[in-house]
Order: C-alpha cells, then structure tokens, then sequence
C-alpha cells in the first residue's frame, strides 16, 4: 500500500529505519511545514517531496498518511487527513484533548476509514508472549499489574548531542512541554487494556517537580514530569503506572498471580524476555524464588533492529498491521477506539494534577485478537 509522511522530524527516521523491515509499506514521499528539513530528510534517504499539505492531500495514490508532526499538531494534519479520504497512523497521544480525539474517531467512522496510532509495541514479541502466558494461566489467577515508565534525570543528560540519522536534533522543548505521561505512558498503556479489556476508572497524580529544565530558551508550557495511577479495569484487575524522568531508568512491568510473578525487565523493546518467578514456601513463609524461568518468545523470527532503548523498536509495524487490516477489511488490532481509549487514559493521568481524583473513562473498544502467529 503507498504510504506518505507528515513531519520529518526526530522521529520519522526512526520509520524510515524500520520500513525496511515491511515490504508491503511502499514509501511514496514525505512533507515538512519547514521545507528545508523535508529536503534534507528526503536527500538523506533518496525520497521524493510534497511541496504543501494540499499537494501531499490532493496524490490520490496515497492510501495512509502516517501523521509524524508533534503532538499540538497531531489533532489537525489528522483531520485534513481523513476529511481527504486518507487513512491515518499518527503518533501519539491522537490528539491533546479527549473531545478532539473523539472527533478524529468518529470522523473516520463517518467516512469509513481507519485512525491508529502509536505506539505499535503491543504487536512486538514481548507483549504477545506475555498476553499468551496470561490466557494460558502461567501464574494462575492475576490479581496485580506494577508498570514503570522511568528515564531517569532526561534534562541533566546530553540531550544537545542527540540527533537523529539524518541529523534532526532531539526536540527538547517539544519532550518537556508535552510531559513524559502523554510521550511515555502509552508503552505500557497501549498492552494492558488488550489484556484485561476496557479500564473504567483512573486515580492518579501528576506533578511537574522540576519547573527549571535548564533548556537554551525559556519553557512556553508546562508539564508534569512525574505521575502516578491506578488504573481499574472492569474486568477487576488493577494495574500500578509510575512514569517520570527524575527517577533512575526502568521500563520494567510485573504482573502479580496466585502461582507467581511474569516480569518483563524493558517494554520499550520488542523482544525483551518474559521470566516467570514461581513462590516457594519454606516452613512458616513464602517467598519468591531467586531463580526464574525464561518464556519462549512468540514470533517466527529474530527481528533485525538491534539497538538499544527507542531505536529497538520497529515503529512500522504498526502501519503494516493497518494495512493488512484495510486488505482484509477488517479492523486494526490497534483499532480507531482502541487507540482513544489508550489516548483517553494517558490524557487521564497526565491531566489529574497535584489535587489528583478519580477519573471515570467514557470510551470503550471491542475485543482485541492477538497476533495469528502467538495464538
């Protein structure tokens, strides 16, 4: 399917990089609100380019537009995407209100196309073997979920020295003045709905600890760099979420059961192990054994992305599941309602402050199918 992209930022080479991994995404040309930054991307990977949003819009070969712009725009190049008939991937979060993430939806359901989004890791052998491990009951009934999502002291790192492969600098004040809830929560966001189905509610904190970020201009916005939340699902199982970038990294998730713990040590890579610790009991305690057993991935190969941290991740995949999703005329696994809900929870925690409350969530979404190849 001919795919294009908006916004030639950081993270478009991180597609590019994956898009070799999915023959079945046939690239036909990217755009930039900065014209300089598309040419240079697009000399970089020999790539053709839009001169204007309505050129790149009015290409009827286009089937989806990948949305890679940053997130205040997210909520319009989506809307003038699918108003041109075009299905969308986007990154996250869909947009910055839940209001506009709704009407993006319904929008696409009007005119029966198909809004994703960001991020895909759902899809990745992690996640599809520790969802297999769940259906098979590995640790007996689940009663627990403790998710971290932290990056450690992000501002005091050098940043300044991170560019992109094509040299687009990291977009610092882009990072900070979203926050690491809306930027970061959805890895783990983005499985634990397919898990345990829909949440109903969420009781959350959110804080910014750190108001000076030390950045070469002044902050426009402010946001939390650390939250914290509980979120309930109606199938009864509640999961933990800590994400900042003050404490030290971890990306580890723990799923608490009657027969032991799953623990995967990295969500952010697709191929992360997934251990099982079983409990022993000696005498009069129970403990958790020191040793632990490794469940086989899922997956019929070894993915080719070998790096560490966010360049791991194969960022195409989920386009390529909305393609096959399109051609068998059916629903993405990362559904339109799928990914609101997912947007709906971030946004939750994100905006539940230092007075922090329950929040009870208004979306729902049908059913998720795990992947054919770790059913």
């Amino acid at each position: 399917m001919n795919i294009a992209i908006v916004g030639c930022g950081f993270v478009a080479d991180y597609y590019l990089t994956s898009l070799k991994e999915h023959p079945e995404l046939n690239l036909l040309g990217v755009m930039d609100k900065v014209q300089s930054r598309a040419e240079n991307f697009a000399r970089f990977h020999d790539l053709s380019v839009y001169l204007s949003m309505d050129k790149l819009l009015d290409d009827s070969r286009i089937d989806i537009i990948l949305n890679l712009t940053n997130p205040d725009a997210h909520y319009e190049v989506s809307r003038d995407c699918l108003l041109a008939g075009k299905h969308v991937y986007t990154e996250k979060p869909l947009a910055m209100r839940y209001a506009d993430a709704l009407d993006l939806v319904e929008l696409a359901e009007s005119k029966d196309l198909q809004i994703s989004g960001a991020p895909c890791s759902l899809l990745g052998e992690s996640a599809q073997t520790l969802w297999k491990s769940l259906r098979e009951k590995d640790i007996g009934d689940v009663y627990a979920v403790y998710a971290e999502m932290d990056d450690g002291l992000v501002h005091q790192m050098p940043y300044r020295k991170w560019f992109s492969a094509s040299g687009i600098p990291w977009p610092a004040m882009d990072e900070f003045e979203v926050g690491c809830t809306l930027e970061h929560a959805g890895y783990v966001l983005g499985w634990l709905p397919a898990f345990f189905g829909p949440a109903i509610s969420v009781t959350a904190f959110s804080s910014e600890q750190i108001t000076d970020k030390e950045t070469d201009e002044p902050l426009v916005k402010h946001a939390p760099d650390l939250s914290v939340a509980c979120v309930k699902f109606a199938s009864g199982m509640v999961a933990r979420l800590t994400c900042s970038i003050i404490a030290e990294h971890d990306h580890a998730l723990r799923v608490f059961g009657k027969d032991g713990i799953l623990h995967v040590d990295d969500t952010w890579h697709y191929r992360s192990p997934v251990h099982i610790r079983r409990y022993i009991k000696i005498r009069r305690k129970m403990i958790v054994s020191p040793f632990k057993s490794k469940r086989l991935l899922s997956g019929s190969s070894p993915s080719r992305l070998l790096k560490r941290g966010s360049q791991s991740m194969d960022f195409c995949r989920g386009v390529g599941e909305l393609v096959q999703a399109i051609q068998e005329n059916r629903q993405s696994r990362l559904s339109s309602r799928y990914s609101l809900h997912v947007t709906e929870l971030a946004l939750a925690i994100h905006n539940a402050g230092e007075q922090g409350g329950c929040y009870q969530v208004q979306s729902t979404f049908d059913p998720v199918e795990p992947m054919d190849w770790a059913k």
